[in-house]
């Protein structure tokens, strides 16, 4: 296209401005997890979001309490398939009557972006034998509700699928997770729908203390040896070069969950996880990519909302939230 009239180009080069940044601005969300006491109610946790401008939800289970509130509210949404549901949906009516009961009736109102069929599945999780069925059948659910051009499908890995994730080009799925994760990839390839990782430099770093600290929360001057400024681009890459390694190197990733707890486990602290989640908000807003996706924005999950004090495990798993039950901010910051 070429244009003569520069108030015409000028219009144009505003609206794609304005294009550019709502794209950046809904890069973010912030997943939704409800295992705490005195959390406030499902409508006042949408109202913050909306307060906030938290424009993309993680949930972890079909909430109908959660998806009445988020009727209207332009949220777009993640929703999890519960655990203990998954072996169930490998029964294509079992799928279809889920579909039909969470999905479909909610779908005008409630901006669904993707159902996640399983999360952190372990390739020896006796759900692992469902999930691709699973998948399939709720897919051809959705398709036949004509949904599948705004619903995809897909699941939700943990980081420890990765083997030699450093440097990242080496990265590949475990010899172990291969044989599970290669079906998923293909299904993922052919329905244009992204793969779900869950990504946590807090981990990495509390786990091998010869992390630089900086490295892992996005302050550290300059890049390293093999040209990455921080863990969590190299964590990223690491993931795309397992994929690419099945031959799946168009697929995206979507992080639907990274975060930094304030307390219970080394490096836990409020200013660090300030640091984390402002400089996280930045760099997967700025459109600067990572170095193996260079340009646009990443799309991020914040882990988590809230406090979780009825989690179990680690004492760290208690203390991601950014806010608190009262629905005071932990950390000042801006996600939009």
């Amino acid at each position: 296209m070429f244009v003569k009239n520069s108030t015409a180009m000028s219009a144009i080069l505003f609206f794609v401005g304005i294009l550019s940044s709502i794209t950046v601005a809904q890069s973010i969300g912030v997943c939704y997890g409800v295992i705490g006491g005195n959390l406030p109610s499902r409508q006042e946790v949408v109202d913050l979001y909306k307060t906030n401008g938290i424009g993309r939800m993680r949930i972890y289970y079909p909430d109908e309490e959660a998806l009445q509130a988020l009727k209207g509210s332009n949220i777009e949404l993640i929703m999890d398939v519960a655990k203990e549901t998954l072996q169930s949906l490998a029964d294509s009516n079992v799928a279809k009557d889920w579909v039909n009961k969470y999905v479909i009736p909610y779908s005008q109102d409630v901006k669904f972006k993707y159902i996640a069929v399983g999360n952190e599945i372990h390739p020896n999780d006796n759900e692992a034998q469902y999930i691709l069925s699973a998948m399939t059948n709720v897919q051809n659910a959705i398709s036949s509700a004509n949904l599948q051009g705004q619903i995809k499908v897909s699941t939700a890995i943990k980081f420890d699928l990765i083997m030699n994730s450093y440097p990242p080009n080496d990265g590949a799925f475990t010899d172990e997770a291969k044989s599970y994760i290669t079906p998923i990839i293909n299904f993922l390839v052919s329905n244009g729908a992204p793969l779900l990782a869950n990504v946590y430099p807090y981990f990495a770093y509390a786990g091998d203390q010869s992390i630089p600290l900086a490295y892992a929360l996005f302050t550290q001057q300059g890049n390293n040896d093999v040209g990455y400024q921080n863990l969590f681009d190299a964590m990223l890459d690491a993931v795309y070069a397992a994929l690419e390694k099945l031959g799946a190197s168009n697929l995206q990733v979507v992080v639907s969950e990274s975060g930094w707890p304030s307390e219970g486990g080394n490096g836990a602290t409020t200013d660090n996880a300030a640091t984390y989640y402002g400089n996280l908000i930045s760099h997967a807003s700025s459109g600067s990519g990572t170095p193996k996706r260079p340009g646009g924005p990443i799309e991020t999950y914040l882990f988590a909302m809230f406090d979780e004090n009825q989690k179990t495990g680690e004492d760290s798993e208690r203390h991601f939230g950014l806010f608190t039950p009262d629905k005071s901010p932990k950390y000042q910051l801006t996600f939009n």
